[in-house]
Formats: C-alpha cells, structure tokens, sequence
C-alpha cells in the first residue's frame, strides 16, 4: 500500500472487473457510514472506500490548516487519490461536503466521472439577499464558540440535531462515536471551512450528470437548497427528495435510503428525467 492509500486508509472491495463506486463520507464521519450500502454493492461493482484527511481515523498530522481552509484542498485529495487508482471514470457517491468536493473535483477532471450522486448537499450554509441556505452567521458563530469551549458537549448535543432523532438511537451513538474521535482543533477547522464555504458561482461549471438526494427534513440543508441545486448546475441533473429525516439518512434510515441509493447507481435517471 503506498502513501496514499495509507494517508487515506484506502480500502477497494467487491467486483474486480466492475464499475467503480467511489463513497465519500462528510464532516464528523468517516467510511464507516457506508456500513448499510457496501453490502448491496460488492457483487456487481469495486467499491472504493477512503477518509477525508481530518477524520478521526486519519493521522492527525496530515492536517494541513492552510491546505484545508478552502474545499478545494480536499478536491485536490479527491483529484489525486482518483489519479492514483486509476478507476475512473466513476460512480461518485458524496455525502454532505463531499458532495460539494466531488462536484467541484468534476469540473477539471470530469473525464474522472460518469455521474456524481450528491446526498445532502449545499453550495452554501449561509443566509443572504437572494439566497436561502438556512443559517445566519449568529448562528454559526455560536456554534463555532460552542465548540471551542466545550469540544465534547458540543457534539453531544450536535449528534441528535444532525442526525434527527434521539440520543439512545443506533444511529447517534455511531455519529457521535465518529465526532469523538476527531480532534477538536481540526473539527472546528473543517466545520468553518465548511460553513462558510459559497460555491454557488461554480455550478454552472459542472458538466457530470448529477443527481440530487435530499431528506424530507435536514437541519443543515432545506430541501429548497436541493431545488437551488438543480436549477444552478451546468449539468444534467435530477432532484430525488426522500421519505428521510436528518443529515445523515443513509445511516439513520438505510432502509428507506439504501434503495433509492442502490436506484440512482444502476440507472440513468437522470437522462430519462432531464
């Protein structure tokens, strides 16, 4: 295995011969959340398995503050790792931020890519004139000092907002066990890059097929950030909006989740929808 793979603790399983599935997690996980999905996978395609450098699995140390203060320092990761493995063009499957960082990787790579399923995902966090992301910079800053105080409580109380349900649920004490593990400094430097992260001007540059799956309900993307989504981007795109609560369904309702997921995979819906 070499530094890469290492760096990123690169797992590949399933079809050797098939189609790569590529499955980036989001802030506050790492490939773990897949749990429900690989199994449905593993018969018909590779799939390819990694952490975000800052995941609670990673070395610490190769958290770069600089390289990291823009989502286009994990793009070029992605870009890299991708590069690497030579399986392209893929099956992008990102959650959350790796949505964003899987479509922004698109845009100088797209012959890296067949389509991108983009599961909750925002261009941007915050609230202005002619946009509605769904926070207030009050809001963030609150979160942001919630953090710095008390990195533990915080995520305690993070866990079952994001994920949308209750403390003793399978589900939060997985997302929760994932937070613990990140080291606060480097949480709280992700989370702000995140959140205050505008890409809206780079949709339009987007040329892969995307399709777009959003929860009913999810405290950190309303659902009319998916419409927003589908309106913006340069390429092809379909919104699916599931019978899901929370940021996180591929955990929190994988039986609702895990088909839809198994649907947009195998299928071009996007080319029949468009």
């Amino acid at each position: 295995m070499g530094i890469l793979e290492e760096a990123h603790n690169v797992r590949m399983v399933g079809r050797r011969e098939g189609q790569a599935v590529v499955l980036a997690h989001g802030f506050g996980t790492d490939q773990s959340v897949w749990k429900h999905l690989v199994p449905h996978l593993v018969a018909d395609y590779r799939v390819v398995l990694f952490d975000m450098i800052g995941a609670g699995t990673t070395n610490p140390d190769y958290f770069d503050f600089d390289r990291y203060a823009t989502l286009h320092g994990y793009a070029l990761d992605l870009l890299a790792l991708l590069d690497h493995l030579r399986v392209g063009p893929c099956i992008y499957v990102g959650h959350s931020v790796s949505a964003v960082i899987g479509a922004i990787a698109s845009i100088s790579r797209p012959d890296f890519f067949s389509k991108l399923i983009l599961i909750s995902s925002s261009p941007r966090y915050l609230n202005c004139a002619d946009y509605f992301g769904g926070f207030e910079q009050e809001d963030l800053n609150q979160l942001f000092d919630a953090m710095r105080s008390n990195y533990r409580s915080w995520a305690s109380g993070w866990a079952p907002l994001l994920v949308g349900a209750d403390m003793d649920s399978v589900a939060v004490q997985e997302f929760s066990r994932t937070l613990f593990n990140i080291r606060p400094d480097i949480a709280l430097s992700v989370l702000q890059t995140i959140f205050q992260s505008d890409v809206r001007d780079l949709l339009g540059l987007v040329t892969t097929p995307c399709h777009i799956l959003q929860s009913t309900k999810d405290l950190a993307v309303p659902v009319i950030v998916s419409e927003y989504l589908h309106a913006h981007l340069g390429a092809r795109s379909v919104v699916e909006v599931m019978s899901s609560e929370g940021h996180l369904p591929q955990l929190s309702s994988p039986d609702t989740v895990v088909p839809v997921l198994l649907r947009h995979i195998r299928y071009e819906i996007v080319c029949e929808s468009a």
